[in-house]
């Protein structure tokens, strides 16, 4: 569960007992430590969510706690993120306040819930297995894949749809549309049907903003040279991210490279980490 939707999950939780404020991010000028849309819920004994820390979150928490004993109404307060505040990101918040019951949970949940885009994975290798776990917090609606049965830890997080495709290149017609894909399989044999079969459902639909290959350049390499035997073009080739990864990070364990990929993943979404529809 990402954490949107960890502090979603909380916050209808504790609508149950009692009301809460709910301050919302409605509009930023300059630089600010969240996005708008950022939100947090404040009740007489608990704060789920932020909306990023410091003097201004302290002074809304207090804020939201006399606006949730004078009873229901909504406001709209502006915070200059200077030296009045003890901040120096030199920005302007201006913060939503509005009283939310358990009255409001559907409501809340079509307005809250986080955005995820897709990510498609290929392979439940060591590294396939590290990357589940750093995007499982992070705003991807995760699809694993794998041509072994019995390849999938116990562990996985309930949100991620783990599947059987045998041959694995036949999971490609059917990814989302916008899906990020990660090739990592264990065969290169699989890793290249794979990537060629993402390259032509780019040439019909052109649908996957990011291509991503496991691998060295010496890899790339000798694959360039097999799918231009394939037929695909020079420009298509170049759709196909590899290495992946965000530069200048070195280790080569599991966990550090998909803390790089998931890095590089998040480079790809809009400033807000939110894609739209």
């Amino acid at each position: 569960m990402t954490s949107s939707g960890a502090f979603l999950h909380h916050l209808l939780k504790a609508l149950k007992k009692a009301p809460a404020c709910l301050v919302t991010v409605q509009q930023t000028e300059g630089s600010t430590p969240r996005e708008r849309g950022a939100w947090m819920a404040v009740a007489a004994d608990a704060v789920v969510g932020t909306i990023g820390g410091g003097h201004v979150e302290f002074q809304a928490i207090a804020e939201a706690r006399r606006r949730l004993a004078a009873g229901p109404g909504a406001a709209v307060l502006r915070y200059a993120l200077g030296p009045s505040l003890g901040q120096c990101c030199g920005g302007v918040m201006h913060l939503r306040y509005e009283q939310v019951t358990q009255a409001d949970a559907a409501a809340l949940v079509a307005r809250l819930a986080p955005r995820q885009v897709p990510v498609a994975l290929f392979g439940g290798g060591h590294v396939g297995q590290a990357l589940a776990r750093v995007l499982a917090p992070l705003p991807f609606a995760l699809t694993w894949i794998d041509s072994r049965d019995g390849i999938f830890p116990g562990d996985v997080a309930p949100e991620a749809a783990c599947e059987h495709s045998d041959p694995v290149q036949a999971a490609v017609p059917g990814l989302a549309p916008g899906s990020r894909v990660l090739i990592m399989s264990f065969s290169h044999a699989e890793d290249l049907d794979v990537v060629a079969a993402c390259l032509r459902r780019q040439r019909e639909r052109g649908d996957l903003p990011f291509i991503g290959l496991i691998g060295s350049r010496s890899k790339w390499a000798t694959f360039r040279h097999r799918l231009h035997e394939r037929g695909f073009a020079e420009a298509e080739l170049a759709q196909v991210t590899c290495p992946i990864g965000v530069p200048g990070i070195a280790g080569k364990a599991p966990e550090v490279i998909a803390v790089a990929v998931a890095a590089q993943l998040l480079q790809t979404l809009p400033p807000d980490g939110n894609e739209r529809a």
